[in-house]
């Protein structure tokens, strides 16, 4: 028998990779979606006939009630959420509802229709926010500094506490930045090598950007949606960072992906006061040893790789 997992958030980044790996394992693959006016489905084009989708949402706890008791996955890896860190701000309920809250009504369509499931939740580096100490690990404390992070923390705690008291296998992955050519375009990472092929192209002259100085652990996707897998796949529920150990800033970013097409990054990169955020994270550095000892996953794609790989795309799909 197929192995059936459920992934919230199918649609987004991650969770299309994740639905490609399980594929290639052989899973059947169901996915929650929310329904809307327009479709939402572009990342999942390719698979769209090898995957099963259900509409549901986070906020609404009879759809995940229903689609849980339905399909009755063995494993469920929730990565929906409002995951924008500065739109946080502009709608911290909003955030708090889906974010956090949401993980609680998945997890109790769980606990009701289908104890046995293995849960992946898909905690976030920022609930380090204001940094305690350098690198995080597992047992650094956290220090949030948005409405979503504060709602990642919600959700990382109410995770180990079903682990806890109803003895379910949760795990929490404490995922830092990861990108891809899949990146949703509101992202910086993404919106400057969007704006590198526009420039490279002649069809933009600016590029208007927030605090250069922010320093983030940055690494691909398609790697960390294969440590999510391993966490369920060990005999014991933990939480777990995934993360490169190493920190670029924005900045380098900028340097790197401008100069793979041959241009000098500091003629078109322009800093706005629009894009800081309230409250401003400086420095993200995460260390995974404790996912490289007990899952054996470690990052196999680089922080340049990683740039030139989402400018070519850009470059492509501009063409």
């Amino acid at each position: 028998m197929a192995k059936k997992a459920l992934i919230t958030g199918i649609t987004g980044q991650d969770g299309s990779y994740l639905a490609e790996l399980l594929l290639e394992k052989g899973y059947e693959v169901y996915g929650i979606m929310r329904r809307n006016s327009t479709f939402t489905t572009g990342r999942i084009e390719h698979i769209f006939d090898k995957v099963t989708l259900h509409y549901g949402d986070l906020a609404d706890s009879s759809s995940l009630h229903h689609v849980v008791s339905a399909v009755q996955p063995d494993e469920v890896y929730n990565l929906a959420a409002q995951s924008h860190v500065k739109v946080s701000f502009d709608v911290p309920e909003y955030t708090a509802d889906v974010t956090g809250t949401g993980t609680l009504r998945l997890m109790e369509a769980i606990r009701t229709c289908a104890p046995n499931a293995k849960f992946y939740q898909a905690s976030s580096s920022e609930m380090f926010g204001k940094v305690l100490e350098v690198p995080q690990t597992e047992k650094t404390p956290f220090y949030p500094r948005s409405p979503y992070g504060a709602a990642k923390v919600y959700s990382y705690w109410i995770t180990k506490n079903y682990r806890e008291s109803y003895d379910m296998f949760a795990c929490n992955g404490i995922l830092f930045n990861h990108e891809s050519p899949r990146r949703g375009e509101t992202f910086v990472t993404r919106k400057i090598t969007r704006a590198v092929a526009a420039i490279k192209a002649g069809k933009q002259d600016k590029l208007l950007l927030g605090n250069l100085d922010a320093k983030r652990d940055w690494g691909f996707a398609g790697d960390y949606v294969e440590a999510m897998w391993l966490m369920l796949q060990v005999d014991k529920p933990d939480d777990y960072v995934i993360a490169t150990n190493e920190t670029h800033s924005v900045k380098e970013f900028c340097q790197i992906a401008f100069e793979h097409v041959g241009l000098d990054w500091e003629k078109y990169v322009e800093v706005s006061e629009k894009y800081f955020r309230p409250a401003e994270v400086d420095l993200l550095i995460g260390n995974p040893a404790h996912a490289k000892k007990q899952l054996n996953w470690e990052p196999k794609v680089s922080f340049e790789e990683l740039v030139k790989m989402m400018v070519d795309a850009d470059v492509k799909l501009l063409a």
